[in-house]
């Protein structure tokens, strides 16, 4: 459950976050992003939460950040809440785009179902004979459709985000995604990992007219990342996020009703997973 916070007001609570206002009209432009440990699968919020995940999410969004050399949403004007530090950033408010910037550079998730039927990945055309988790020949941008809530996001064309934004922030959108994501991408490397694909958000700030830099970025929620050592010996699908959780689910719950509590062996698995990328970054990478 999302917590009270002094001088701040809760505004919207999602699956895994909450973002507050403050009660200082002078700060109006700023939101309070708070990364919780709750955990959510197939559109569902689960039982029990993972440990110091909210913690994790916000360590790897902050290195992040300090490493790419593009504007973020990241303000100083205040402090972070005590009762919240370490896992809630103070952030400023953007126009967001309705997109969700999507860069894969290898195959997997929804992009590998998409393929299998297609040959396609939003309406790129790639090379035949593809296998689960094989490297493309260079990175593409596929983007989706940031549905209204409670609807789920949907793939779509270039084309159709040129049509949602605009030929120029289409464009501005993919060329930043795709250099983001390069450089994610070196660095991830260095750490032994292979960065699979992800997905980022940007919107206007109204102070300076740039696209920003928003939401979470690279992090277990929303990238896949491998160990590059397992990739090399053909293993794909053990990757540092809560894909255990998945698996643990789809093995034992049919998807209807209230889905079952998670066993406390995979909680503790799960914890390990986002623990272990955060080591891996942020101690092996300067």
């Amino acid at each position: 459950m999302a917590i009270e916070i002094d001088g701040w007001n809760r505004v919207y609570s999602g699956k895994v976050r909450d973002l507050y206002e403050s009660v200082n009209p002078k700060y109006a432009h700023l939101i309070l992003v708070v990364a919780s440990d709750r955990v959510s699968a197939f559109d569902h919020v689960l039982e029990p939460a993972i440990t110091n995940k909210g913690k994790h999410l916000t360590t790897l969004t902050n290195w992040w950040f300090d490493r790419l050399d593009v504007p973020n949403h990241i303000s100083h004007e205040v402090e972070v809440p005590a009762v919240v530090a370490g896992r809630a950033t103070i952030a400023k408010k953007l126009e967001m785009f309705p997109v969700e910037c999507v860069v894969r550079g290898y195959i997997s998730g929804s992009g590998w179902k998409e393929y299998q039927e297609t040959g396609e990945i939003c309406g790129i055309k790639l090379p035949a004979g593809l296998h689960f988790g094989a490297k493309l020949p260079e990175p593409i941008f596929t983007p989706a459709y940031k549905a209204p809530m409670g609807e789920h996001d949907e793939n779509i064309t270039f084309e159709r985000v040129v049509e949602l934004i605009g030929q120029k922030h289409a464009e501005q959108l993919r060329d930043l995604s795709l250099h983001v994501f390069n450089r994610a991408s070196d660095l991830a490397e260095h750490a032994g990992l292979i960065l699979a694909d992800t997905k980022f958000e940007f919107g206007i700030d109204p102070e300076t007219n740039l696209i920003t830099l928003g939401d979470e970025v690279l992090t277990p929620d929303s990238s896949r990342f491998w160990s590059k050592a397992a990739w090399e010996r053909g293993e794909r699908k053990d990757s540092f996020d809560k894909q255990i959780v998945r698996n643990w689910l789809a093995d034992n719950w049919n998807q209807e009703g209230t889905p079952p509590v998670l066993p406390t062996e995979i909680v503790a698995q799960t914890a390990a997973k986002y623990a272990e990328l955060v080591e891996r970054l942020t101690q092996e990478v300067a």
